[in-house]
């Protein structure tokens, strides 16, 4: 029986941007109709951190990927929040000591959504057009299709990227369909990157929850929300970025599939400049997606170019 009810409510942890809420938020109503509570047994509890609160700079300069996490995963860690919600691909690949990162909820679209005020494609731009990104991965893989458009630092959140559009700033942007999707954003132009063209970031479209790895209790609760297929994509992709030691100052992509009992993985790497690019492929029983990952990373790193990963420091 959980001790969790109006009085002592289940605490999650969540940034407080739209879309991280409406991943708290449906977080909330899985857990509400698993467990029969009502909303005033759980509390969403925002948290401030580093990447929300400084947009000048592109992330690499002020401490990449952790800054989304580690004012959460420090709350956690104390007890001032049950759980954390978490966008999967902004997850530093290993989580602090004491913390379990093993729940994700079943994954939206992960196709990259290409945005112009429009709705035209990246055919229609014009050379010298400005295209606003703050993703490392996106900037390579725009520039190694089109070396003729100037990429610029482009951050926030939707509505942030929406008004630099329409001041101006760029011509078009970047988003993930599945933060559209979920914060219910049909009227927002767009179109869908087919994973062939442009292969998304690891773990894009899945959200995750953390928890205390001694915390029992809320370990029984939270394996009654896991989607165990997203949780073999994801575990598949992230063992592929670990063993590339990849960061926010990485250009990495990776995509895992499940077709006819099979998990099939492809993953990419690309030098920061677009310059180029390197992808592996393979395919493997659902089980064995983390090998899977670890042996297409070391494709990678055998078959690279002396200076490839120059990048890395």
């Amino acid at each position: 029986m959980t001790t969790f009810s109006p009085d002592r409510p289940l605490k999650i942890g969540t940034r407080g941007s739209p879309l991280a809420l409406a991943q708290a938020y449906e977080t909330r109503a899985r857990l509400m109709a698993a467990m029969d509570l009502p909303e005033a047994a759980f509390e969403i509890a925002i948290i401030k951190v580093t990447g929300d609160a400084v947009q000048d700079r592109p992330l690499k300069e002020i401490g990449g990927k952790g800054l989304f996490t580690r004012e959460i995963e420090e709350a956690l860690l104390d007890g001032g929040i049950d759980i954390a919600v978490h966008s999967m691909k902004d997850m530093p690949t290993l989580q602090p000591e004491g913390l379990l990162l093993d729940v994700y909820l079943p994954r939206e679209d992960v196709r990259d959504a290409f945005v112009t005020l429009d709705g035209g494609s990246i055919a229609d731009l014009p050379d010298g057009a400005r295209v606003g990104t703050s993703s490392l991965r996106r900037r390579a893989q725009l520039t190694l299709r089109r070396p003729t458009l100037e990429v610029v630092e482009f951050r926030g959140n939707v509505q942030t990227r929406m008004g630099k559009l329409r001041d101006g700033v760029a011509d078009a942007t970047f988003l993930a369909m599945a933060g559209l999707n979920r914060l219910g954003m049909e009227d927002v132009p767009r179109r869908a990157m087919d994973p062939g063209d442009m292969l998304p970031a690891i773990a894009q479209g899945a959200i995750g929850i953390e928890r205390r790895a001694d915390d029992h209790v809320v370990g029984d609760v939270l394996a009654a929300i896991h989607d165990g297929d997203t949780g073999l994509r994801v575990e598949a992709e992230r063992a592929f970025l670990r063993e590339l030691d990849g960061s926010c100052e990485t250009p990495i992509a990776g995509l895992a599939v499940l077709d006819g009992g099979r998990l099939r993985l492809r993953g990419e790497v690309l030098r920061p400049d677009g310059s180029e690019a390197l992808e592996e492929a393979g395919d493997c029983a659902p089980e064995d997606g983390p090998a899977l990952g670890i042996e297409l990373a070391r494709r990678l790193l055998d078959r690279a170019p002396d200076g490839f990963f120059d990048w890395r420091g």
